[in-house]
């Protein structure tokens, strides 16, 4: 089938044409008819396969010219990146249309944004937070809304994002029809769609968990994290056909730490990108190793979801990840657009369960390399790396007292003494027969 072939009307088939589009994906194909009827869709498939556009041409085909300035069309991602690049998509599909479209994220000046939205919109891609900040102030008004979009929506409960959707959801329109799009689906996303879309049709490309077949997967056991910085710097010397790396690490930190390493031993070949960098850093780095400045990028998972960089020759999960699932979002950066593509992955001895239930998803096992004979392996480890103590305190640990006589022992002078009593018991001239002697103040007489 050819994008001729489906229903779209004259300008998304030239805007189609200046993309160099020829025929829609499996979930394009299938996500079309049923989205155009007006049916809710929770759409699954494996990163890469063209999820963004299966969303966007049906609504697109479907929405007419219109005056209004509130919005009629709602995508939310869970990423400044990620809305960007929909953003981008979007434009390129409505060159020809009269259509109009905004981003909103955090990062930039809300005033201006504010502005933005003040003079009027069709469609609106956004980031959770910076959309209900604007929904709040009044100037956005979602009161118009027909379509929504959730665009990856496993990483927005990864991310911490589920109260704000729970919250979005009371804002717009009860009758509207909602698309919600991921390459896995957890059992919490599974409880949230059930109760937030009425009868929604699931359209599943791929199982959960299958990976890319055209991507070579390999592994190294490797000691600790310095050890892993030499054999990434050997084989980026030692591999010329390595011309384009996206490297993953789980934390910010690391990444950081990575990155000042890589500079000093093979200076402006590497960028890092991560959520605390500024969005004009995020963008710089971004750009240069789009057009081949950085001969690797560093990331954090910020960038494993949806975001489409182009001829990545290979993926090195310099970590990890607890989450199999994001595993295959790291490794779907390569392998794109019919092109071959090699994931390799370094893993420490406590990362071996993770690498386990990678290979239990993915019902395929990773092929496990020889270290090079030339790697050096460091013995430093540092206090992260380190096995964590399981007390605050060594609390098996017999205590070494000095000086110590056991349980029992006699007593010190001071702690021999008798208690006897209270002062009238201890004092005889104040008792008569047992009883206390109490004097009348005012008569002066004695009384017993």
């Amino acid at each position: 089938m050819t994008f001729d072939e489906l229903n779209l009307n004259t300008a998304l088939i030239k805007a189609l044409d200046d993309m160099e589009y020829d025929c829609p994906t499996p979930i394009q194909e299938k996500a079309f008819p049923v989205i155009m009827s007006g049916r809710n869709v929770v759409g699954i498939a494996q990163t890469g396969t063209g999820k963004t556009l299966a969303y966007l041409l049906p609504l697109l085909r479907q929405l007419p010219f219109s005056k209004q300035k509130d919005p009629r069309i709602l995508i939310v991602a869970p990423t400044r990146e990620l809305v960007m690049q929909i953003l981008e998509e979007v434009k390129k599909l409505i060159k020809y249309s009269n259509l109009r479209s905004e981003g909103i994220y955090g990062g930039t000046n809300i005033n201006s944004q504010k502005q933005m939205v003040f003079e009027g919109t069709d469609i609106v891609v956004a980031t959770p937070g910076r959309l209900t900040d604007l929904a709040l102030t009044g100037v956005l008004r979602l009161k118009s809304i027909q379509k929504l979009v959730i665009d990856e929506v496993d990483k927005m409960f990864g991310l911490g994002f589920r109260l704000e959707l729970i919250n979005l959801l009371e804002l717009l329109p009860a009758k509207r029809q909602t698309l919600m799009f991921s390459a896995t689906l957890t059992a919490d996303v599974n409880d949230f769609i059930a109760k937030s879309i009425a009868l929604p049709y699931t359209i599943e490309i791929a199982p959960h968990g299958t990976p890319i077949e055209k991507i070579v997967q390999t592994a190294y056991h490797v000691p600790n994290f310095n050890t892993k910085v030499n054999l990434l710097e050997l084989l980026l010397r030692n591999h010329v056909e390595m011309s384009k790396v996206l490297v993953f690490i789980s934390k910010k930190k690391l990444a950081d730490r990575l990155h000042e390493m890589l500079e000093k031993r093979m200076p402006e070949q590497a960028g890092v990108i991560h959520s605390n960098k500024s969005h004009n850093t995020r963008l710089v780095a971004l750009k240069h190793f789009s057009e081949d400045h950085f001969r690797l990028l560093i990331a954090t998972d910020v960038i494993a979801r949806g975001m489409d960089i182009s001829d990545v020759t290979h993926v090195v999960n310099f970590d990890m990840p607890e989450v199999p699932g994001d595993y295959l979002h790291r490794i779907g950066r390569t392998g794109r657009a019919d092109k071959d593509g090699e994931a390799i992955a370094f893993i420490t001895p406590d990362e071996m369960p993770f690498k386990e239930a990678v290979e239990t998803l993915m019902l395929k096992k990773i092929t496990m390399e020889a270290l090079p004979d030339d790697l050096v392996i460091s013995n430093a480890f540092y206090e992260e790396e380190k096995a964590e103590r399981l007390f605050d305190k060594n609390y098996l640990k017999t205590p070494d007292l000095k000086n110590s006589q056991g349980a029992f022992h006699e007593k010190k002078e001071k702690n021999k003494k008798i208690n006897l009593g209270s002062a009238y018991k201890r004092n005889p001239k104040f008792t008569k027969n047992g009883k206390r002697i109490k004097k009348n103040n005012k008569s002066g007489k004695t009384r017993y």
